[in-house]
């Protein structure tokens, strides 16, 4: 396989490809990653994905790898929304890029780990074109969420940088890409989810609420949405879910 450090527009990324098919165009998976990561944390998805015979785009997320300013990791915690709305907007123009250079069987995949699978369905919510997705340790309760860090971060003493008006406008903003509230758009399109039931980082219980809630529109295509939870898993995904991620995006994307 052919892996290549590329800048498409201003985003630093990682472009894999199987051998001697880099201008072909191929079943292509839009992969982001975790909070505090980078792109090349998420190369063991890329190779198994390759292996398959897939393309794989790994973008650097805003404030992160290539695209780091140095901020602390408090700095770039109080930006966490920020980062996950802009990997929402550039995924737009990744999208385009790749249809721009006719490098796409079909439409794409799109999946991510810890922050890269909160950035997966809100993406979801938003772009009807995404073929299929993976979300690994993700949550789609935007606005619960949100909540929840704040009131973490006011506890321990952190004076929040916005003001109430601020605050509210942020909350009404993330409303737009939250799962909850738009279940309606996911459209019976193929999602996997994989979550540890110990995850204390993402919380298991409002993912595994949402999924059985998801799982209503899908009655007619029971198969194409699917929750693995490990019982003893933490914020760590097993090599099985990993596995199963990419098999999953090789059916829905290759077959």
């Amino acid at each position: 396989m052919k892996v290549q450090r590329q800048i498409w527009g201003h985003i630093p990324l990682l472009h894999i490809t199987p051998d001697n098919d880099e201008q072909s165009a191929l079943p292509t998976v839009v992969f982001f990653h975790g909070h505090m990561s980078a792109k090349e944390h998420n190369l063991h998805y890329a190779y198994q994905l390759a292996e398959k015979g897939l393309r794989v785009i790994l973008p650097d997320a805003h404030l992160h790898g290539e695209r780091s300013e140095g901020l602390d990791h408090v700095q770039i915690s109080l930006r966490f929304w920020e980062i996950v709305l802009t990997s929402i907007e550039e995924l737009a123009f990744l999208h385009e890029e790749l249809h721009k250079q006719n490098m796409v069987v079909g439409e794409i995949g799109v999946g991510g780990t810890s922050m890269g699978g909160i950035t997966t369905m809100g993406a979801m919510t938003v772009y009807p074109w995404i073929q299929a997705a993976a979300v690994m340790m993700g949550a789609g309760n935007y606005v619960e969420l949100a909540q929840a860090q704040m009131t973490q971060y006011e506890s321990r003493g952190f004076q929040l940088p916005i003001s109430e008006e601020e605050r509210e406008k942020m909350l009404a903003t993330l409303a737009m890409f939250d799962s909850v509230e738009h279940q309606e758009n996911y459209q019976k399109r193929p999602i996997y989810f994989w979550h540890g039931e110990q995850d204390v980082t993402v919380p298991f219980e409002p993912t595994y609420r949402l999924f059985k809630s998801l799982k209503k529109q899908y009655e007619e295509v029971p198969e194409k949405i699917v929750f693995r939870r490990e019982r003893e898993a933490g914020h760590a995904v097993s090599r099985a879910g990993m596995l199963e991620a990419t098999e999953w995006f090789v059916k829905h994307l290759a077959e």
